[in-house]
């Protein structure tokens, strides 16, 4: 199997990285970092921002499709 740098992958949430919805394993996945630091991102830039990043986190959740 030969994989093209320049195809585009597919922005999935995470099955095997899931504590909620999966988004942040998704995002961890999609730009290969560690999870728990998306993780710590997330809470963080929730209390930096009133609460927006929560909102940004919830609709991700909507429109992201599962993976498999």
């Amino acid at each position: 199997m030969t994989f093209d740098s320049n195809t585009p992958r597919q922005f999935t949430r995470s099955d095997s990285q899931k504590m909620l919805a999966g988004v942040c394993g998704g995002v961890a996945e999609y730009f290969s970092v560690d999870v728990n630091l998306v993780r710590l991102l997330t809470v963080v830039a929730t209390l930096v921002t009133g609460g927006t990043a929560a909102l940004v986190y919830l609709a991700a959740w909507m429109l992201m499709p599962a993976g498999h």
